[in-house]
C-alpha cells in the first residue's frame, strides 16, 4: 500500500495545528502553504466527518508569540486556542537574526533565546493540547552530546527538560549523534536526513556527472559522518573514502582540540567526481582543507554537500577556495537560517525541505510510518537511475 492510500484510510490524531517561532517563520509559511494543498487534494475517508472539522482548512498555523519586556524578559502568548489540536512547534535556534531590545542594547537571539522561548511556547499550552509534537531541524546542544571531562551534557537535559513539559515527539535531522535519544527512551524522537533533497539538487545543477564506480566517489570529510557517507555512497552504487582528523590535544583552541592535519583514506581519486557529505558546515575550515588536498590528489570536481550550512566565520574563505578552484558547488538545505551573502553566491545551492517537511507532520499526524521516509533509499535510485539513463542517451 502507498503513502497516500495510507494517508486516506488512516484517522489523524486530533485536529493540526503548527506554531512557528519567529527564527522559523519563513520555513513555517512554506510549509502551511504544502499542508494546506495536501489536505484539499487528498480522498480522506474522514475529512468530511463533523468530528474532524478542520481537517481540510486554509490554513494550519497558529498565531503565538514571545513578546519582550524592556528588561529583556519574555513570556509566551497564544492567540489562538490549542485544546484538543495535535500541536507542532517549528523553531530553528541557529537564527541569530532575530533580534530584541534590552534596555537600550539591541541583542542578537542566541540559541539559549530560541530555547527558552520554545519553553514558553509549550508552558503557554498549560497541558490543554492533544498531543506537542517540536519540530527542531537543527538539533539544540547536539554537539555536546557527550562528556569527555568535567562538562555538562547540555543536549541530553534538553531533551529531558522537553519531555518533561510534556512533549511526546522530537523530530530533527541529521543529529550530530542521535544516540543522545537514549536520554529520553520513553518519548518519541525522529531523525530525518535529506539525502533525496540534496542528491535531487546535485543532480538537478551539474548534467554530466556519470554516477558509478569508475567516476564518483563518495569522501567523508571525518570519523564522524562516516555512516552517513557509507549509506549514501551504497544507494548511489560508488565506492567510500574517509579523512581523518590528526588533533592536538594538548591545546584547547575555542573550546576545542585544533586540528592539525587531515589525513585520506581510500582508493585513488585520480579524475575522479567526488561528493563530500557531512551534516554541518561552521567555521568550514575541516571542509575546505579536505577540498584542497583532494584536489591536489587530481580530484576532477569536488561538491560538498551538507544540511546545515552555518558558515560561522563568514564567506570570505569559501570564496577565496572557490576562485583557487578547490570546489564546484556547496549544496545545503534551508533548515537553518542563511543570510543573504550565503544564498547571493552563485556556488551555492539551496535544497527547499518544506514539502519533505510538512510531509512528515501529516503522515506523524496520522500515525503512519515513516520507514520508508527515514531511509528514502527506492527515490534516490529511481532518480539516479533516471539520470544516468539521461546522460547516457545525450551522448548516443
Amino acid at each position: 500500500m502507498s503513502k497516500i492510500e495510507e494517508l486516506e484510510k488512516a484517522m489523524p490524531v486530533a485536529p493540526l495545528k503548527l506554531i512557528a517561532l519567529k527564527g522559523a517563520a519563513s520555513l513555517g509559511e512554506r510549509i502551511n502553504q504544502h499542508l494546506i494543498s495536501y489536505r484539499k487534494n487528498i480522498n480522506n475517508t474522514f475529512k468530511n466527518d463533523p468530528a474532524f472539522q478542520g481537517y481540510v482548512a486554509d490554513n494550519y498555523l497558529l498565531k503565538a508569540d514571545c513578546p519582550r519586556f524592556g528588561s529583556g524578559e519574555s513570556k509566551g502568548v497564544l492567540y489562538e486556542s490549542v485544546r484538543g489540536t495535535d500541536l507542532y512547534i517549528l523553531v530553528d535556534v541557529t537564527n541569530y537574526s532575530i533580534t530584541y531590545s534590552m534596555g537600550q542594547f539591541e541583542n542578537h537571539m542566541s540559541p539559549d533565546d530560541h530555547y527558552q522561548d520554545l519553553k514558553r511556547i509549550i508552558a503557554a499550552c498549560n497541558g490543554k493540547a492533544h498531543r506537542i509534537n517540536v519540530i527542531m531541524p537543527f538539533l539544540y546542544e547536539g554537539r555536546q552530546h557527550k562528556r569527555t571531562a568535567r562538562e555538562s551534557l547540555d543536549c541530553a537535559n534538553a531533551l529531558k527538560e522537553l519531555g518533561e513539559m510534556g512533549v511526546s515527539n522530537f523530530i530533527t535531522f541529521d543529529a550530530h549523534d542521535p544516540r543522545v535519544q537514549n536520554a529520553t527512551p520513553l518519548y518519541g524522537f525522529d531523525n530525518f536526513s535529506p539525502n533525496y533533497q540534496l542528491t535531487k539538487m546535485l543532480l538537478h545543477q551539474v548534467h554530466d556527472l556519470i554516477i558509478d564506480k569508475d567516476n564518483t566517489v563518495v569522501i567523508s570529510p571525518d570519523e564522524g559522518a562516516l555512516d552517513r557517507a557509507v549509506y549514501f555512497s551504497t544507494v548511489l552504487g560508488v565506492n567510500t573514502g574517509m579523512f581523518y582528523k590528526r588533533r592536538d590535544y594538548s591545546v584547547i583552541v575555542n573550546g576545542k582540540n585544533p586540528i592539525v592535519a587531515h589525513e585520506f583514506l581510500g582508493e585513488k581519486i585520480d579524475s575522479m567526481d567526488v561528493i563530500i557529505i557531512d551534516d554541518m558546515i561552521a567555521s568550514g575550515e575541516s571542509m575546505l582543507d579536505t577540498s584542497r588536498q583532494l584536489k591536489e590528489m587530481n580530484a576532477r570536481r569536488v561538491f560538498l554537500c551538507v544540511t546545515f550550512g552555518l558558515f560561522t566565520n563568514g564567506m570570505e574563505s569559501f570564496d577565496n577556495a572557490y576562485e583557487k578552484g578547490y570546489f564546484d558547488y556547496v549544496i545545503t538545505t534551508n533548515l537553518t537560517y542563511l543570510p543573504p551573502e550565503v544564498t547571493s553566491r552563485s556556488y551555492v545551492l539551496v535544497a527547499d525541505m518544506s514539502k519533505f517537511m510538512a510531509s512528515i507532520i501529516d503522515f506523524s499526524n496520522h500515525d503512519i510510518s515513516f520507514a520508508k521516509v527515514l531511509t528514502p533509499t527506492e527515490k534516490i535510485n529511481k532518480i539516479v537511475s533516471d539520470y544516468n539513463r539521461r546522460v547516457f542517451d545525450d551522448e548516443e
